[in-house]
């Protein structure tokens, strides 16, 4: 008797051990962590609160990483099936905080950094649950979920008191102008995962991957050690009495160092220049051989990361240590420097997906579309960002005339959101006028996003000016 083949959906892979035991270690660890957070509510007897939803929100949103991640490595369809069911249950989490948050101050979350990653977030996510049920990018949330992570704990560090609006930001003008904003932001973000995406179905060497994880996280811990001194490290000092940071006169906090923690970020930022020495003499030399030695120092680096992550924890959490600039000891947290840790836990992150895309390269582009594919889809979510900046800068230039009388001043955030444009305008000039496909583009697509990244955080404290609420 003749066999009939029935077109349609491909059997479901059998359920594999690993497969149910990865399932059931994010179950077990979202469901603790869900316990953990709601016996604390105990104590205080408010259980729906912004503090408790932005818990859930990060419970989700890291239970969804995991298995993205899993699913990356193993291929395991339901992984990325209970991925998405994640990040519906975060994102929906992160709604309900940032409507509390809304109903709580009496204005939109807009006001601070703070309230800014909120809406940050909630969009990143949002956009990642369209363009995977869109256009079918299942690995998207790999990158962007990860994001979303560090942008939670980062919150969880902040100051979140709500206090009134200032006169300045009393406008209806402040909701359209941020959330704008927030919405390109986001854009750019999964425009540049699309363009990683491409970059590896392209076919880029993985060793180029190398440099360029080696370099970034490099940058971070060269920006950690301009606040090295003596050997220690230079953190902000605690306000005992509101827990924010103390300032010895207006604009100026005062410093504590933590003592060897700076030799250490030093020996960490040598190891992770380690690989790219190595791989500049390997492609000079044309030795592969050079690139193998590069790894297994990328693998070295990361060790020194953790150990310096865990260390900074340890060392900022509650410690109390001496300044430079008063007499005296003074304590210090981690809610003081929040964003040493977040760039520390962005680093680990990365090095994390250099290490899957070295070890699964081949079975991703198997799990990718194809490069022509996320070449366009790259295209059309910067030609969704591009319009959003646009009215961005337009909508916070009439703003300031309103409120400063004068519709540009050359302040750092506008000059850095201004920088930001002209790289996407170059962008689409060289894609529609020159004609620009492929690799080129999606690094150009790269710099933007990082481009974005240094205005929405570096400028906030580096360069502090009429923005300094944001």
């Amino acid at each position: 008797m003749a066999r009939v083949r029935v077109m349609g959906r491909p059997p479901a892979a059998p359920a594999t051990p690993s497969g149910n035991l990865l399932l059931g270690l994010v179950a077990l660890g979202t469901v603790f962590m869900l316990l953990m957070g709601f016996l604390g509510t105990v104590k205080t007897g408010v259980l729906f609160n912004e503090a408790n939803l932005l818990f859930a929100a990060l419970t989700f949103y890291a239970a969804s990483t995991v298995l993205y991640i899993g699913f990356a490595m193993t291929g395991t369809e339901r992984f990325v099936r209970f991925a998405w069911l994640a990040t519906w249950a975060g994102f929906v989490s992160n709604t309900l905080a940032a409507a509390h948050r809304w109903y709580t101050a009496g204005h939109a979350p807009f006001s601070n950094i703070y309230e800014m990653l909120l809406a940050f977030i909630w969009a990143v996510a949002a956009l990642t649950l369209f363009v995977q049920r869109k256009y079918g990018v299942k690995v998207i949330g790999t990158i962007t979920m990860p994001v979303a992570v560090v942008g939670v704990v980062l919150m969880q560090l902040l100051p979140s008191d709500v206090h009134p609006l200032v006169p300045a930001l009393q406008s209806t003008w402040l909701h359209i102008h941020v959330t704008l904003a927030m919405l390109s932001y986001a854009a750019c973000a999964v425009s540049f995962a699309l363009a990683m995406m491409f970059l590896i179905q392209d076919k880029m060497r993985t060793e180029s991957f190398l440099a360029s994880t080696s370099a970034l996280i490099a940058l971070v811990y060269a920006g950690a050690l301009s606040r090295f001194a003596g050997g220690g490290l230079k953190v902000v000092a605690q306000n005992p009495e509101t827990g924010g940071d103390l300032f010895i006169q207006r604009g100026v906090p005062l410093m504590v160092v933590i003592p060897e923690l700076g030799w250490l970020f030093a020996i960490v930022l040598a190891a992770l220049l380690a690989p790219l020495a190595l791989y500049a003499w390997a492609h000079w030399k044309h030795d592969d051989r050079g690139y193998a030695w590069a790894n297994r120092a990328f693998v070295v680096a990361m060790i020194l990361q953790v150990l310096a992550a865990a260390a900074f924890v340890l060392r900022a959490r509650g410690g109390q240590y001496a300044s430079p600039m008063a007499d005296g000891i003074f304590p210090t947290a981690l809610a003081n420097s929040p964003f040493i840790l977040a760039g520390l836990l962005s680093g680990l992150l990365a090095s994390a997906l250099y290490l899957m895309l070295a070890w699964r390269r081949e079975g991703l582009q198997q799990m990718l579309p194809s490069a022509d594919t996320l070449d366009r889809l790259t295209y059309k979510t910067i030609g969704v960002a591009f319009p959003l900046l646009t009215l961005m800068i337009a909508a916070g230039a009439y703003w300031a005339n309103q409120t400063w009388g004068s519709y540009w001043s050359w302040d750092p955030k506008e000059t850095a959101a201004l920088v930001t444009w002209l790289v996407y305008a170059g962008y689409l000039h060289m894609r529609i006028a020159r004609g620009w496909r492929g690799r080129r583009a999606a690094c150009f697509a790269v710099l933007g996003f990082a481009v974005v990244m240094f205005t929405f955080f570096g400028v906030t404290y580096l360069l502090p000016g009429l923005h300094a609420y944001a």
